[in-house]
This record gives C-alpha cells, sequence and structure tokens, in this order.
C-alpha cells in the first residue's frame, strides 16, 4: 500500500502530468459533447478532421511558445513576438509581390525574387529584431518587459510602414505549401514545428546550454560568480525567440495568403507566456520542460476549438486566458504556497 501511494505521489509529480490531464479532460469533453470530433476524413490522400485542424492551427503558436520557454526560463519575457510576427508577416509579402506577366500565352503572377530567398531575409530581419531585444536586456540592463514592451509597440508601426497601412495578397503557389500544403497526408505547418522542437531539444539536452539555462533562470548572480557567459546566454535565447517569431509570421501569412500587419499576431503573446505557464513551469524562471510547453499551446488551441464549436464570442478566449494566467501566477507566488502549506498542515496533509 504504501508503494502504491509513493508511486502515485512520483507521477502526479512529474511535471508532464498534470499539463497531459488537462489535455485528456479537454478532449473527454469533445468526445462526448462535440459531435464528430474524433472524425477523421481522407480526402485526395489528406487527413481532414477536427484533430488535424487543431494541429494545423496550433503550429503557429508552438512555434511561438518553444522561444517564450527559453526566454522565460532564462528569467526573462518577449512580448513582442506578436509584433515580430507582423513585421515578418509584412517583410515576406512585400518581397514575395510582384507584377502580372504574360507567360505562354498566359497571365501569370511572378515574384520580384525566388521564394527561398525571401524567408532567409525575412528570418535574417525577425532575429535581428531578437538580437536587439537580448543587447537592451543584457547589456544595457532594461528590464525584459520593458525591453520588449519598445518593440510591441513600434513593431507594429514598423510592419504598417513596411506595407503602407495596406493589406497585402500574396500570389505564389510554392509559398502556400509551407502553410497549406500536405505531406504524408498531414499539414506540412506539424514537420515544420516537430524539426524545430527536435533541433531545439537536442540542443537543449545534447549541450550544457540547457543546464547553463537552468543556472542562469534561478540564480544570474551566481551563475555570472561560476564563471557562466550569462549576457550572451540571454542574447542566444531571444535571438531565437525572434527567430521562432518570423517563422510563425511566415506560417501564417502562407496559410491566410496575405498580410494584414493591423492584426497579424495581435495579443498572441499572451497565449505563448500562457502556453508556458499552463504547462506548469515556473514564470520566476529556472527549470522547465519544452515537453510540457508543447502540450499548453494544444491546451489552448483544443480550448478554443471547443469554444469556437460551441458558439462562444473570439473575445471570450481573451478574458479566459487572462484569467487563466492570473491563476496559475498566483498559484506560484510564494505567499500562495504558504497558506497553502498552512492549510495542509492544520488539515493533517502530508
Amino acid at each position: 500500500m504504501e508503494k502504491s501511494n509513493k508511486l502515485k505521489k512520483g507521477i502526479t509529480t512529474y511535471q508532464l502530468f498534470w499539463p497531459m490531464v488537462g489535455l485528456a479532460l479537454l478532449l473527454l469533453f469533445n468526445l462526448i459533447f462535440t459531435n464528430s470530433f474524433f472524425v477523421l476524413e481522407i480526402k485526395d490522400g489528406h487527413l481532414y478532421g477536427s484533430m488535424i485542424d487543431i494541429l494545423n492551427r496550433a503550429s503557429v503558436l508552438m512555434l511561438l511558445t518553444i522561444g517564450m520557454t527559453l526566454v522565460i526560463a532564462s528569467g526573462g519575457i518577449d512580448i513582442s513576438v506578436g509584433s515580430v510576427m507582423a513585421i515578418s508577416s509584412s517583410t515576406i509579402a512585400i518581397l514575395l509581390s510582384g507584377k502580372m506577366l504574360a507567360v505562354n500565352g498566359q497571365q501569370q503572377f511572378v515574384s520580384n525574387i525566388p521564394v527561398g530567398f525571401a524567408i532567409i531575409l525575412t528570418l535574417g530581419l525577425a532575429m535581428l529584431f531578437g538580437l536587439m531585444n537580448g543587447l537592451l536586456v543584457s547589456k544595457l540592463g532594461l528590464q525584459a518587459i520593458v525591453a520588449t514592451l519598445i518593440l510591441l509597440v513600434a513593431g507594429r508601426g514598423i510592419a504598417q510602414l513596411i506595407t503602407s497601412g495596406n493589406v497585402i495578397t500574396v500570389y505564389n503557389e510554392p509559398f502556400f505549401f509551407l502553410g497549406g500544403g500536405f505531406l504524408f497526408g498531414l499539414p506540412f505547418s506539424i514537420f515544420i514545428v516537430g524539426a524545430v522542437f527536435l533541433l531545439i531539444m537536442l540542443f537543449i539536452h545534447k549541450t550544457p546550454f540547457g543546464l547553463f539555462l537552468e543556472s542562469v533562470g534561478i540564480n544570474k548572480v551566481a551563475s555570472r560568480f561560476l564563471g557562466l557567459n550569462v549576457q550572451t546566454l540571454t542574447v542566444i535565447c531571444y535571438l531565437i525567440s525572434g527567430l521562432c517569431a518570423g517563422m510563425a509570421g511566415i506560417l501564417m501569412t502562407s496559410e491566410v495568403r496575405s498580410s494584414d500587419p493591423n492584426t497579424m499576431g495581435s495579443f498572441i503573446e499572451l497565449d505563448a507566456i500562457l502556453a508556458f505557464a499552463i504547462a506548469g513551469n515556473s514564470m520566476a524562471g529556472g527549470k522547465f520542460s519544452m515537453t510540457a510547453s508543447m502540450v499548453g499551446a494544444l491546451i489552448i488551441q483544443t480550448m478554443r476549438t471547443t469554444l469556437y464549436s460551441k458558439g462562444i464570442p473570439p473575445e471570450i478566449m481573451l478574458v479566459v486566458n487572462a484569467l487563466i494566467v492570473i491563476i496559475i501566477c498566483s498559484l506560484q507566488s510564494d505567499r500562495v504556497k504558504i497558506i497553502v502549506a498552512h492549510v495542509q498542515k492544520y488539515a493533517g496533509v502530508k
């Protein structure tokens, strides 16, 4: 009996346990109350269904969550990822814009530059903004929320300047494959996220980076005395966050086949922070689980799909997200932990 209790306690203390329970409860709710939620259909060799839609729609959020997880684990935060998405979206749309030409007697839209080159330039620009955030935090010593707030505000204006405030429609079939294509019957965006996730996981677990990141997140001063280059590590985290935001902007633009600098990535930074927090990661930095963060992103997208299927307005989702962030952050505060410990003590709970 005692051995069984220890086993149960060990399972429940595993960080991935509660996010998985939350996702399972959402799926169970849909199994009971949402018709055809788990139905999968094959059309033209492609899989379709609510589950596939959730994975596809969550791709952008999962990319942002990867970068956000590294930044918050280092003891910072990046609230500019939505604006970087908008800048990247505007940039790739302008770069791929061209003109209609007569090719073999037919009108075809010809881009100014090749798709691959446009993607490289856009990702380079996104990384440049990530580098700027990292330098403001590490070199100038600005608080992370203040440093990234600058780009949150200015970035949206930069995106509007790039497109002159207009919605840019993209006409490029090869580019559309990134966000709307299929590979082995599944949306290609899933494979992009999987590749990025795998590379980051290898970087975290097969190099000292992951250990150094946890050390810096827990105590920057102690890490500096231990000989760690805290500034360089911080810059790397923001650099990766900018890269992930750039990829998310490209992916979203490819999916919707247009770029709107006014709405692209609006409030999505809240979702990325929520995905990190709902996974049981500490908002104070330090130890983290990238896999749990990915499950957190899936929880948010599943919750959003569930609310939409029940006819609940999209605005309610923002309120729900904000409330969840408040609750999770409150539960992680030292004062609440002390209160819970006292309650458990008086209740006789060990």
